[in-house]
């Protein structure tokens, strides 16, 4: 599924969390299964500039392939994985504590109803989707029969024909570049990380509507330098790109980090524009 390649022997899951092997083939544990629903707004995906004003039916499971210390949303992608793997207590059913089942033609069917509230259709979303890329695209495919839209949120650390998959019958992607050098991958994330994720953004300019998401922590990425030529990267793609530029909160295994400063936001906002016309400062 990703650049991690994990070898598994019968019964072992791998580094995500979410894909374990069963007689010979590699199985998606969490396909069907629902941690996280809610009616959101658009805006919160983030997607500036994928019909504004909307709400979407946002949908997660549980898992993620790259192991940020910064996680904002380590609950949803890193402890419900672990929590699934220990023993349910007597009387209890683990999918009931951490989680529900469902379908690909439930959640259409969900996303439907609510269109009478603003809902334009579903987003993948809150844990990272692909370590579960084929519930998206089955849930995708019948979504977009419906008439619906569908809305990828990821940090597209995926192997090229898995990406493309996924990617079919997306509408929407904000897509998660942890940082703009390769030392940032390889040190806290995975192995070839940034040229993967490079290669999957480019890619899917050419099949929706894109929008890109860096997270600010202090010391880490925030290099003025760096964070401009992202921006151009950017731009020499297309120029009208939508980067947010998201302020890191004290979170997961940096609890006593300090915030980012505004001012760095800011700077770095003034930085990106250099080269794309919208940049979005978010978490403010």
């Amino acid at each position: 599924m990703c650049p991690h390649a994990c070898r598994l022997s019968e019964g072992s899951i791998g580094f995500c969390g979410a894909r374990s092997a069963k007689g010979g083939q590699i199985h998606p544990l969490g396909y069907g299964i629902c941690t996280s629903l809610a009616l959101d707004r658009i805006e919160k995906k983030p997607l500036a500039h994928f019909f504004p004003g909307s709400f979407i039916l946002s949908v997660g499971s549980f898992g993620c392939n790259l192991h940020c210390p910064f996680c904002q949303n380590w609950q949803i992608a890193q402890q419900i994985a672990r929590v699934r793997q220990k023993p349910s207590p007597k009387g209890f059913d683990q999918a009931a504590r951490c989680g529900f089942p469902t379908t690909p033609e439930d959640l259409v069917e969900s996303a439907r109803g609510l269109q009478e509230k603003g809902n334009i259709g579903i987003a993948f979303t809150y844990n990272e989707p692909l370590v579960g890329y084929e519930f998206v695209c089955d849930t995708a495919a019948l979504a977009k029969d419906a008439g619906l839209k569908t809305v990828l949120v990821t940090n597209a650390y995926a192997n090229a024909s898995v990406f493309a998959s996924a990617i079919k019958d997306i509408d929407a992607t904000n897509i998660d570049l942890k940082a703009f050098t390769q030392e940032f991958y390889d040190n806290l994330l995975g192995p070839g990380g940034l040229e993967v994720v490079k290669r999957n953004i480019a890619y899917a300019t050419s099949h929706c509507h894109v929008e890109v998401t860096t997270l600010i922590v202090p010391g880490l990425n925030d290099d003025p330098d760096e964070v401009e030529a992202l921006a151009c990267w950017l731009a020499d793609i297309d120029s009208r790109m939508p980067l947010h530029l998201t302020r890191f909160h004290p979170a997961y295994k940096m609890p006593d980090a300090p915030p980012t400063p505004k001012s760095t936001m800011y700077s770095l906002g003034t930085r990106a524009r250099r080269h794309l016309e919208h940049v979005h400062l978010g978490n403010m």
